[in-house]
């Protein structure tokens, strides 16, 4: 049972990786849609690849959404309106009226015009209650049809134009009067018909919207059918028309089968099995080719993290409206990781997830080709993130890329620009605002899981930081030799393509463990007394390679990050303080010394940023030593260092090979001797 304890222990990180790597791919099947795929890829406007295919079974030709929409459009503006009918209201108006008529007119007038008024006005109400009077305006063309119900009954049809609106009453009195020649009454009989016409129709608008959802239930959404057997498209037969519709009603049809027990699990079964092997791809990359990532489970988890997140978000999009996919900022996905890792790893996480968003995306050719190339157009392009301006010019360019490739897509399915969809256009230019989150994104991820991107390291270098102020007030001659070291180091890595920012941070920060004890360096011994003159050699190598240790302490206790910390573990390797150990051999000729008492901890440098630190300061320092240097002198100096660090093993851990380490000799010769060069000597 120990040793079974024992065996998990020394395992637990594979064990982690294996229990990551099947919750990830369950979330991703999760996700997915439980049905079956079709199996076979077409498009529009393009030849049919497959063989000849027969219709596996009798199934229904389904309209388009475009046809639908227009028919519901059709039976929309074609619906009946229907309005409530009080029967009693015209009675009652034309009893007020004739009461008022006596009342407030007849006495004014002669018996001839009273009967012709009177007249007038009876034929005005009836004009205005033929159809009926409305409560109030409604916003309807007038040519809309309509239906009048008294109780459950029609009782009359027309149309909207039939109907009299408020503001149509004073123009029916002003007609009927200049018909009768008794136009001079108008204004007697607009405030008359004021206080007597009352509403007699109600908008039903219950009843209207159950006629026009009754209406539009009855829509037949198939307009034929293709019997088990028939021949849908001959090989080679461009896929357009009448041919993509039944292929369309085909796919649809049996993606939306129900599916039995048996036949789920196995699709989910075949979805768990592809999901797994891409996820298997990416670990065995990362294992054959980032074998530094992948021996680290929080930058593991990083990455499984961040492809499930970009698949569920898509994956909520598409199931609100497929339409709206574009929006997702799928290339955020590489511009992470090419910060936080490299261009390569990057793109190969990119490809991945889009393969694997492919099974959730209508026309998924067509999306995955755009979010490859715009994943490539992101590796190129986004250069040095910390800059802003370099970001906001490659989300630019990602964003013509989307538009001039849906519009070769979109020519090529319909043929003619005639109904090009602009709002897509839209939906890319915000999918490039919001790729342009990535900033903060990155800020929160270095918190969450202790990551160091480019944007940190730019920070880290700025020599107004408290840390490097602090060396530079307590060790100046050490804070000097960093500087040197840096710009050594920098132009080092530029010539082999290594990291150039993370190793001139790593060279500002190395030696950071020298300010516990300052003037035990010569660097920093300004006053020509040195200390190491009381102590004994072992004494004085212990103090010497302490400040690798302190220089950690330091290092942890500010927060500076792993990355950086590694060039102050790694900076001298498991090299000798020979100096002392040839000072204790003189002393102790008899005795036989260990050489691991003189030497530093270690490890070896790991990378080849960490392995040109351990070059450059090497090579910085005993430099002080070179009297009236040539360029012979620098080249042998140079040569005679770097092979002894090569002899004494300590690049073995890093993958720098002979060709890098001659180009850094090169450019560490060049830099001497620039340093060094001889000056004219002036006349007095």
């Amino acid at each position: 049972m120990k040793d079974f304890i024992n065996k998990l222990y020394r395992n637990h990180s594979l064990i982690y990786k294996g229990l990551l790597f099947i919750f990830t791919t369950f979330l991703i099947v999760y996700l997915y849609p439980k049905s079956g795929k079709f199996k076979y890829n077409f498009e529009k406007g393009k030849p049919w690849q497959s063989e000849n295919l027969y219709a596996p079974f009798d199934f229904a030709i389904r309209k388009t959404e475009t046809e639908i929409a227009e028919e519901k459009k059709v039976i929309k503006e074609h619906s009946v309106l229907y309005f409530d009918l009080n029967d009693s209201i015209e009675k009652s108006v034309m009893d007020a009226f004739h009461t008022e008529f006596k009342v407030r007119l007849v006495d004014s007038l002669n018996k001839f015009d009273a009967n012709k008024l009177e007249k007038a006005g009876e034929k005005i109400i009836s004009e205005l209650y033929e159809f009926g009077v409305l409560d109030e305006n409604h916003d309807y063309p007038d040519g809309q049809s309509i239906a009048i119900l008294n109780g459950r009954e029609k009782i009359q049809d027309g149309f909207y134009s039939n109907l009299v609106g408020q503001d149509n009453i004073t123009p029916i009195i002003n007609k009927v009067l200049d018909k009768s020649d008794l136009f001079q009454f108008k204004t007697e009989f607009v405030a008359l018909f004021f206080d007597l016409v009352h509403p007699n129709l109600k908008f039903n608008k219950n009843f209207t919207d159950k006629a026009l959802q009754g209406d539009l239930e009855k829509i037949a959404y198939i307009r034929g059918s293709v019997v088990k057997g028939t021949l849908i498209v001959s090989k080679g037969e461009v896929v357009e028309g009448g041919k993509y519709q039944i292929l369309k009603s085909l796919q649809s049809e049996y993606e939306s089968q129900v599916w039995n027990e048996a036949n789920y699990n196995w699709v989910l079964f075949a979805y768990t099995l592809l999901v797994a092997l891409a996820l298997l791809m990416l670990l065995l990359f990362l294992r054959k080719y980032r074998m530094e990532v992948f021996e680290n489970n929080t930058k593991v988890t990083f990455i499984f993290f961040n492809i499930s997140l970009i698949i569920f978000i898509t994956t909520l999009v598409a199931n609100y409206n497929s339409k709206y996919i574009y929006i997702v900022p799928i290339c955020i996905l590489p511009l992470i990781f090419k910060a936080f890792f490299d261009a390569r790893l990057g793109l190969f996480s990119h490809v991945l997830t889009v393969l694997l968003i492919g099974f959730i995306v209508p026309n998924s050719y067509e999306y995955m080709f755009l979010q490859i190339i715009a994943g490539i157009v992101t590796i190129l392009t986004v250069s040095e993130l910390y800059k802003r301006a370099n970001l906001f010019i490659s989300v630019g360019q990602i964003t013509l890329i989307y538009i001039i490739a849906y519009f070769a897509f979109f020519v090529i399915h319909e043929g003619s620009v005639d109904d090009l969809k602009w709002e897509t256009f839209i939906w890319f230019i915000l999918c490039g605002l919001a790729t342009l989150f990535v900033q903060p994104l990155i800020y929160a991820y270095e918190k969450l899981f202790g990551l160091v991107s480019d944007v940190s390291l730019l920070e880290l270098s700025d020599t107004n930081s408290r840390l490097l102020k602090e060396l530079a007030n307590k060790a100046p001659g050490t804070f000097h030799h960093s500087l040197n070291v840096a710009n050594l180091a920098e132009s080092s890595a530029n010539e082999i393509g290594a990291n150039a920012m993370l190793v001139r941070v790593g060279a500002l920060y190395h030696d950071i463990g020298k300010m516990k004890q300052p003037t035990y360096y010569t660097e920093n011994q300004s006053t020509g007394i040195n200390p190491h003159d009381e102590l004994s050699s072992r004494e004085s190598a212990r103090i010497i390679t302490d400040h690798v240790i302190n220089g950690v302490e330091i290092a942890r206790k500010n927060n500076l990050p792993d990355r950086v910390i590694d060039f102050i573990r790694t900076h001298h390797g498991t090299s000798v303080v020979y100096y002392f150990y040839m000072q204790e051999k003189k002393s102790f000729p008899d005795v036989e010394i260990d050489k691991l008492d003189f030497s530093y901890p270690g490890p070896k440098p790991f990378s080849k940023e960490t392995a040109i630190l351990m070059m450059c300061d090497s090579i910085e320092a005993a430099s002080k030593s070179l009297k009236e240097p040539t360029s012979t002198k620098i080249e042998a100096f140079v040569e005679k260092i770097i092979n002894k660090q090569i002899e004494e093993g300590q690049f073995l851990n890093a993958n720098i090979t002979f060709k890098e380490i001659e180009s850094i000799k090169k450019v560490l010769k060049h830099k001497l001797a620039n340093i060094y060069h001889l000056r004219i000597e002036y006349p007095e």
